[in-house]
């Protein structure tokens, strides 16, 4: 299991600047600050919808590379499920969207073209209700929402879209970059942008701040989240003043940008919606993973259920069996575990945390027997499908494994993690053929387009291949040609 990991010796800066960052930004932009010209309001004409897709997949290629982007089913399931859900409150529909989370312990979160909105884990902790935590993601969807990205493209338009991409993930990552990343192609891009700046005006703010706020009223959480966020910002400037991170010394939050907000959440009063037990699971595996020592978890969780020290009991449970599981004390975590699917048997979180101790003790059978009914209850919910399969494999019978993946990726295609396990479980089935069409679905889900058309194509090209499948990945990678035909036209126009 992946712990978060220590903050990176460089402060983020964002590519679009979230409420932590961008709060009352001054009418003037500090000198070393990076901005991209405003174009006024022609963003829809400057890329078609398959242009703003492959920018999206650059982005996010360059952004794996020097950011740990959580892979865990668990988290990134919440993080979506809480994003979606705002998002279809605001109108713009939640297919729109893709949000993951970014194992650092840092304040922070950030959107990208084509939808992709990152949340730090630091975020995560820091938001005491979830409302705090849906008022950054909605202020985020605002942003994408009204184009304020593209807006700012008008004078780029002879850049390449892999140029645009790395500029856009430099300037989230920020201006010195960890030599251990493997990113130095971004070091030029960053020169480029220096010169620039990617700061959204002050216009962009209040706009971002009243459609957050209206999309939090109508999802059911608290508009006053949004003002409340504010002003714990304001809070820690107070507090740290003599080492405040650079975007909260350079982007103060101002008390007219709070009061605004208060004004517009006033409109709609307050929300009392109790904060989802889901919020609190994920608060409560963060904070295990945020301890680098597992034993230091283990201690810490115990001395918070002994003294009474939580918000939410079952979560402070979940918490200290993922740091039992973690520091190898197996029998204290499945103890642990009983009791919380005593309560709630249904829980996702619980069943997959039972499925794990299972096959760390080497009962692989068992947790994909236990696992499989509620795959049938659930048919479309990735944490569950995962850890089946992955219980499968570990019981060797990966065509089974192979088969319910497939299943799934029909209901819910384009998830990299998924294509990844295919491809091993085709592999131990002796299925080289599909090894190699999943493998290239999992890099095309990352935004390499070229790699999964060899892939492809190396597929077609496996002897005995049967008619009916070399036909289907025929057709895919007709599509993924013609794409990437269509980008070099594009690209050769722009030279």
């Amino acid at each position: 299991m992946r712990h978060i990991r220590p903050s990176a010796p460089f402060i983020p800066l964002l590519l679009f600047v979230l409420v932590v960052g961008t709060a009352g930004r001054s009418s003037q932009a500090p000198a070393d600050s990076f901005d991209l010209p405003d174009i006024g309001s022609s963003a829809g004409t400057l890329m078609s919808p398959a242009e703003e897709r492959q920018l999206g997949r650059e982005f996010m290629k360059w952004l794996r590379k020097a950011l740990e982007v959580s892979d865990d089913p668990l988290l990134t399931d919440y993080i979506q499920s809480l994003g979606k859900q705002l998002a279809a409150a605001s109108g713009e529909g939640s297919g729109n969207y893709d949000f993951f989370i970014v194992d650092d312990p840092t304040i922070n979160a950030f959107a990208g073209p084509s939808g992709h909105i990152g949340v730090n884990a630091g975020l995560i902790l820091a938001a005491e209700t979830e409302s705090e935590l849906a008022a950054v993601v909605a202020h985020e969807i605002a942003h994408v929402s009204q184009d304020h990205l593209l807006r700012r493209f008008e004078s780029q338009k002879q850049m390449s879209i892999p140029t645009i991409a790395m500029m856009l993930a430099a300037a989230a990552i920020g201006a010195a970059l960890d030599p251990q990343a493997g990113v130095a192609a971004m070091m030029g891009v960053q020169g480029m942008a220096a010169q620039q700046q990617i700061n959204f005006t002050r216009a962009n703010e209040e706009e971002a701040d009243r459609i957050g706020i209206e999309t939090l009223a109508r999802a059911g959480h608290d508009p006053y989240a949004m003002p409340g966020f504010f002003q714990k910002l304001t809070r820690a400037t107070r507090i740290y003043e003599s080492g405040a991170p650079e975007l909260l010394r350079t982007h103060p939050v101002t008390t007219d940008r709070i009061a605004d907000a208060v004004a517009r959440a006033d409109q709609y009063g307050h929300r009392q919606q109790p904060d989802s037990l889901r919020f609190h699971l994920t608060r409560a595996d963060l904070r295990q993973r945020n301890e680098y020592n597992p034993q230091r978890a283990v201690d810490r969780f115990e001395d918070t259920l002994s003294r009474g020290r939580y918000r939410n009991e079952l979560a402070e449970r979940y918490g200290y069996a993922l740091a039992l599981l973690r520091a190898g004390r197996t029998t204290e975590a499945a103890a642990q575990t009983q009791k919380l699917l005593a309560s709630h048997p249904s829980q996702v979180e619980f069943v997959v945390l039972q499925a794990r101790i299972d096959r760390q003790n080497g009962n692989a059978a068992k947790a994909a027997r236990d696992l499989k009914g509620s795959v049938g209850l659930a048919p479309g919910n990735w944490p569950l499908r995962q850890a089946y399969a992955e219980a499968l494999l570990d019981a060797g019978r990966p065509k089974e494994a192979l088969n319910t993946l497939e299943g799934f990726v029909a209901l819910r295609p384009g998830i990299a993690q998924i294509y990844r396990l295919m491809a091993d479980a085709a592999g131990k089935s002796g299925r080289r053929t599909d090894t190699l069409r999943w493998r290239a679905e999992a890099l095309y889900a990352e935004g390499d387009l070229e790699p999964a058309i060899r892939q492809l194509e190396l597929a077609l090209r496996q002897p005995n291949i049967d008619f009916h499948l070399a036909s289907r990945i025929q057709v895919r990678l007709d599509e993924l040609q013609a794409e990437q035909r269509t980008l070099d036209k594009k690209e050769r126009a722009r030279d």
